[in-house]
């Protein structure tokens, strides 16, 4: 294992000792068994004084990382210790796999560091931009994510999407991925949403009730479509849907005699005064989650971790 030492750093070279070599046992450089360089040893080699490194060692045989034989050295502990697996060893670990494939792929230690050094000075994204073709899908999308995240949600299509990439986090639905993708710059990240299931969200208004008129209201026209086809499905009679288009004239009248209008979020803060509305979100819960963890991850402070 390489081992490396900054001076006039703020972390000690002692603590400097510990971390690389508990990186080392979680990146599985060091060995169950393997026997460390000596005190002496470390100590003539890098010119450190040797309480440092005896210092850093007993730490390390406190932790239960290593041991010490007597006459032998200091060994590798068979067993990793049993302790929570907290966030920062959990971090630890990733950086470990980190410089571990970057050492197979031949990439040098002060080549990994400059980019290292590059990731860390970007100024962290502070919105996100869902970039989707169709306008009335693309609204509807953007108000529920902003209605699950603090973070601002911006929104355009493909040939406006170079206007607001600066300082975001680009998201598309899962038919526009690849599309998107292709369109972002080379190791861009995209977060890719899913679509909740139509099914599983009706089933609180199943079976369906006998002669009752239902309606289904909203601007974007697949809305339409899709709800209508799986209503009709889950066994409500053609004639008994009320279809409205809400970029029409007029498109409110007639919803009041409904027993409840299925309608998408946006729709839903349309409707006439006593309309029960049935709003059905887009966002799978799996994708609020990832987008609520996202801004979690861009905007948790570091004294709380």
């Amino acid at each position: 294992m390489q081992l490396w030492f900054a001076r006039g750093s703020e972390v000690s070279i002692r603590e400097q000792l510990v971390t690389q070599v508990v990186l080392g046992i979680l990146g599985d450089d060091l060995a169950p068994g393997q026997r460390l360089p000596s005190t002496r040893e470390l100590a003539r080699r890098f010119h450190l004084h040797p309480n440092t490194v005896s210092a850093g060692y007993r730490q390390l045989a406190r932790d239960r990382w290593v041991e010490h034989r007597r006459g032998s050295g200091v060994f590798v502990r068979a067993n990793k210790p049993e302790i929570a697996f907290s966030s920062g060893l959990a971090l630890d670990q990733m950086i470990a796999g980190l410089f571990r494939a970057a050492r197979k792929q031949s990439v040098s230690l002060p080549v990994l560091r400059s980019r290292l050094r590059q990731w860390l000075e970007l100024q962290p994204p502070d919105h996100f931009l869902l970039i989707e073709p169709d306008e009335e899908l693309r609204r509807i999308v953007a108000a529920e994510m902003q209605q699950a995240v603090n973070l601002p949600v911006m929104s355009c299509g493909l040939e406006d999407r170079h206007k607001a990439l600066d300082g975001s986090i680009p998201v598309a639905l899962p038919n526009r991925a690849v599309t998107v993708r292709q369109t972002l710059p080379a190791g861009a990240e995209l977060l890719v949403l899913s679509f909740r299931s139509v099914p599983s969200s009706l089933k609180q208004w199943l079976p369906a009730p006998s002669g009752a008129l239902v309606g289904v209201a909203s601007k974007w026209p697949d809305f339409l479509k899709l709800a209508h086809t799986m209503l009709s499905a889950a066994g409500f009679h053609p004639d008994s849907l009320v279809l409205r288009d809400g970029r029409k004239p007029n498109w409110q009248r007639g919803l009041k005699q409904t027993a409840a209008v299925v309608c998408d979020s946006l729709t839903a803060k349309d409707l006439p005064a006593g309309c029960r509305a049935i709003p059905f979100s887009l966002i799978a819960e799996s994708s609020i989650d990832e987008l609520q963890r996202y801004v979690e991850f861009v905007s948790k402070p570091l004294e709380s971790l």
